[in-house]
């Protein structure tokens, strides 16, 4: 393991804040058995937590010990002030783009016990995050540059990419190692009918980790497939239905023919599938990082969660599995306890309502694993 305290890392992209009423046990069931128009729904009192990848992935990187400077894009309002001071109160007082001309972006998140997030999403200042908001001195002195939930924010998916293209190119040409997370797309959406293919395909060979979920990428990659599991999955998550091998398999290997160096297909509560390109393009990332990554070029498999002490909410789980992923990665860990971290992360987090409240460190985290945390049966 690398012991280095000073590791920098730059958390870019979508930033909003979270309003989620909590439902009690009372409100188990279908969404459509509970959300009926005209129906008063009892809840408890709503939390008003940071949410985007920005905050999701950025304060777990800080929270493991990480130096992490967000760089994401809020409005000169209300929200606007309630996302800085929260930033401040995990002692980040830097890195947040003020914008007069936009909103600060919100979501409503719609938890049922025991079923996936439904969001009501308004994006925001998201929407003209762009490449000319890049802080190229600061990133240059990062180890790593995460970005995260592209689809969110229109500058960056319209023209074909240009923008995202452009950001991850000027950023691998300064030597970072770069990470991509995506987001959920509403196909009714202008985001929807954009060809995600063809940006990913200019993207992806400056994406040294590249961390989807399955959802998002069959969207992009294979919508027949999509539309056949969501009809399937019935309303139900669609990770209840797909197989590994002939749902998942393909799409890492279409995404390391397109360029990424590592992909971590995010599963849901299954786990996580991985996939690691060549020697030459694993070395091309050790040598950014300064060590080699032995082990690490030329492999595959699937890396089961493990079992939560409970579940509460799914909220940044995703997030923070890659998170922690990162930071085992910065810190020098082999390619199979980083799996094994950032699946036991993803399991901590389901635990509260937000996506930081229920971590623990890694030095917590590794003792849970090291003495017979129990994974999940396949």
């Amino acid at each position: 393991m690398i012991m280095n305290a000073e590791l920098k890392v730059v958390a870019a992209g979508h930033i909003c804040l979270d309003i989620t009423p909590v439902f009690p046990e009372s409100c188990r069931g279908e969404m459509d058995e509970i959300f009926i128009p005209g129906r008063l729904v009892n809840v408890e009192q709503a939390r008003l937590t940071l949410g985007g990848s920005v905050s999701n992935t950025g304060l777990a990187m800080a929270f493991f010990g990480l130096d992490v400077h967000p760089l994401g894009k809020v409005g000169e309002d209300e929200f606007g002030a309630i996302a800085e001071r929260m930033f401040r109160d995990h002692g980040i007082h830097h890195g947040l783009i003020r914008s007069p001309e936009s909103a600060t972006s919100y979501s409503i998140v719609l938890s049922l016990p025991g079923k996936d997030r439904l969001f009501l999403h308004h994006p925001g200042a998201n929407d003209t995050f762009s490449r000319v908001d890049l802080e190229m001195e600061l990133i240059k002195d990062a180890s790593l540059f995460h970005f995260g939930y592209p689809p969110l924010m229109r500058r960056l998916y319209q023209n074909d990419g240009q923008e995202l293209f452009e950001i991850f190119r000027d950023v691998a040409e300064i030597g970072l190692v770069t990470s991509l997370d995506l987001a959920a797309v509403d196909a009714a959406s202008e985001a929807g009918r954009v060809n995600w293919r063809a940006i990913l395909e200019r993207t992806l060979p400056f994406v040294d980790i590249f961390a989807p979920s399955v959802e998002e990428l069959l969207f992009m990659l294979d919508r027949e497939r999509f539309d056949h599991l969501t009809h399937e999955a019935a309303g139900c998550d669609l990770t209840t239905v797909i197989d590994i091998e002939k749902d998942v398999r393909y799409l890492a290997e279409e995404a390391l023919f397109m360029g990424a160096g590592v992909v971590l297909i995010k599963c849901g509560e299954p786990g996580l599938y991985y996939r690691t390109a060549s020697e030459v393009r694993i070395n091309n990332i050790a040598n950014k990082l300064g060590y080699p990554l032995t082990g690490w070029a030329d492999r595959a498999g699937f890396e089961p969660s493990f079992v939560p002490e409970r579940v509460v909410s799914a909220t940044g789980a995703g997030d923070v599995t890659i998170a922690a992923f990162l930071t085992a990665l910065l810190k020098g860990f082999s390619l199979e306890r980083c799996l094994l971290i950032a699946t036991a992360a993803g399991a901590c987090c389901v635990t509260e309502h937000d996506s930081l409240s229920g971590l623990i460190n890694f030095e917590d985290m590794q003792e849970r694993i090291d003495t017979g945390w129990k994974k999940r049966e396949r």
